[in-house]
């Protein structure tokens, strides 16, 4: 696998995902092992430091999967929030742990679903709450 890029992530959604992993049962283990090591090499700011290009959580964000080339627009959810709506992704999910983080055009090569690797580069971010002053709960 290439090197991985830089990450930027809030303190108050590291705060949130920590507590995220310290409940999660057992059974989901590689998932909480990917996520914490994404948490682990993060560069840590304030909510109102964040880039507006930057994937945080409860972003939309525009991103493209390769090889396939295929575009998606995903907000990147807490697994509580995930609910019949196919515009979500689960932080917890490969592909919202490996956009958690990244800048409007960074890349991120991350396991694919049933072996081998993918690339994701971010095209958009579309809506980020930090930007917006809207710090949910």
């Amino acid at each position: 696998m290439t090197q991985l890029p830089p990450i930027t992530v809030s303190s108050l959604d590291l705060e949130r995902l920590y507590s995220l992993l310290a409940k999660l049962p057992s059974d989901n283990f590689v998932s909480a092992v990917a996520l914490e090591n994404e948490l682990g090499r993060a560069n840590v700011l304030n909510p109102d430091e964040i880039p507006p290009d930057v994937v945080t959580m409860r972003s939309m964000v525009r991103f493209v999967i390769n090889p396939s080339g295929k575009e998606f627009e995903l907000v990147l959810c807490y697994p509580d929030e995930i609910d019949d709506n196919p515009n979500k992704v689960s932080i917890l999910a490969p592909i919202g742990a490996a956009i958690l983080g990244l800048s409007v055009g960074q890349e991120i090569e991350w396991p694919a679903p049933g072996g081998g690797h993918v690339s994701v580069r971010i095209i958009a971010v579309t809506w980020q709450p930090e930007r917006v002053g809207m710090l949910a709960l």
